[in-house]
């Protein structure tokens, strides 16, 4: 491929030009399997190129060594474009790393579909949603402390509070007067309110308590989408009711 304004080389497409400093796209989609991830370059609402990078997942003490280099090989890519946007959807593990690493904004894809880049595209006339920067242990509020579930219910609340889209994690009150069940911490994200701020309700056994989740949506439909999100990390981490 060769730049647009001066016709130099470039070594992939998409990639930024070192020779009158000019970019050549827009944005970058990443799509961020475990072992698996590719960074689309989209200019004037069309895709450029896409490049991919993978990896071979370690375990025990080379694991987290094996995910940060492999994040920031992501990284790199969107580095070598210098877009004016970064959307990433994929796995939470990886897509936390890649955050770390780049000096961008990375907006989360909320419901990407079957391919996350024509998800981008489709909405590319919609307001982005803002990204909070704050640290998830920060966003927790209100005056009640207790989670159910102990550890467990920390760790749903904190699939909550680890979203970029979600400003504030508010738990209320334990009810604990709810029909019993065996199969231990479960949690599910409701409707999303006019506002676009939604709730998470966790229950354990016969206790049951709401959790207020403050989004940076401006209204119901980009509520949903945030809610939709959060239910897919519970999912996947195996805590969705």
């Amino acid at each position: 491929m060769e730049c647009g304004r001066c016709g130099a080389r470039l070594d992939r497409a998409g990639d930024f030009c070192l020779t009158c400093r000019t970019a050549s796209v827009d944005s970058v989609v990443l799509d961020c399997g475990r072992e698996r991830a590719t960074a689309t370059s989209l200019a004037d609402g069309e895709r450029v190129g896409t490049w991919t990078v993978t990896t071979i997942e370690e375990s025990g003490e080379d694991r987290p060594r094996e995910r940060r280099n492999f994040a920031g090989r992501i990284a790199d890519e969107v580095h070598r474009k210098r877009p004016e946007t970064v959307y990433a959807t994929g796995d939470r593990e990886v897509l936390r790393a890649v955050r770390t690493q780049l000096h961008y904004d990375c907006r989360r894809i909320a419901d990407p579909g079957d391919d996350p880049v024509a998800t981008v595209l489709e909405r590319a006339d919609e307001p982005a949603l803002a990204v909070v920067e704050t640290p998830p242990r920060e966003k927790l509020g209100g005056s009640h402390s207790t989670l159910v579930g102990g550890r467990t219910g920390r760790d749903t609340v904190g699939v909550a509070a680890d979203h970029p889209h979600v400003k504030k994690v508010i738990p209320g009150p334990i009810d604990a007067g709810g029909r019993g069940s065996r199969t231990g911490v479960r949690a599910k994200a409701t409707r999303a309110d006019a506002n676009g701020n939604v709730r998470l309700l966790l229950r354990d056994g016969s206790s049951v308590q709401e959790v207020r989740v403050v989004t940076t949506a401006a209204d119901r439909d980009q509520g949903e989408r945030v809610r939709e999100d959060l239910n897919r990390g519970l999912a996947d981490a195996d805590l969705r009711k």
